[in-house]
């Protein structure tokens, strides 16, 4: 999918994020930078630690940032990043694969894929919720709604027990 990135950060100075969200933004920003830079993922865990967690965004402190949660989400992908991509290729639409996601578009989802899948505590919906106002925090236009609709349908998969009956999804297990 092609994006167009919102270069400062978009939406997300309009309100404090919590030390969860803010937590989930800097984990995506750590995966982004990870993919880019080619660095390891203890690298860039130190660096965030060092030096981003404190930083300002959009002229407002991050709340309390909840560094255990970010530095899972970081460590959680880099080592699933495989597994988390056949999730994703598994509902993704049959004429989009994983390797043509736009890389910020990819971290995003791959964060939010491994809180679907090995944080059963955060409720489904607040996951969905969470990812879907980052993507409108990078994003303008159709990825939140991509964003949006591609974990709701993922939510049911791997949470079938939070929607009730499944019906006739795949198997992505």
């Amino acid at each position: 999918m092609t994006s167009s990135s919102k270069s400062s950060g978009g939406k997300a100075g309009h309100r404090r994020p919590s030390g969860l969200s803010a937590a989930r933004l800097l984990a995506v920003q750590a995966l982004y930078q990870m993919t880019v830079n080619k660095e390891p993922a203890a690298q860039v865990i130190a660096e965030f630690l060092k030096h981003r967690v404190d930083e300002d965004l959009e002229g407002l402190k991050h709340g309390a940032v909840n560094r255990d949660l970010m530095i899972q989400l970081v460590q959680g992908v880099s080592e699933q990043a495989d597994t988390l991509d056949d999730m994703l290729a598994a509902v993704l639409d049959d004429d989009w694969t994983v390797e043509r996601l736009e890389i910020l578009l990819l971290a995003l989802l791959r964060a939010a894929t491994f809180e679907l899948s090995e944080r059963a505590e955060v409720p489904a919906r607040v996951v969905v919720s969470e990812y879907v106002d980052l993507a409108n925090a990078f994003f303008d236009g159709r990825e939140t709604s991509f964003v949006n609709g591609l974990l709701d349908r993922l939510a049911h998969i791997l949470r079938m027990e939070e929607f009730g009956d499944a019906g006739a999804l795949p198997d992505i297990s």
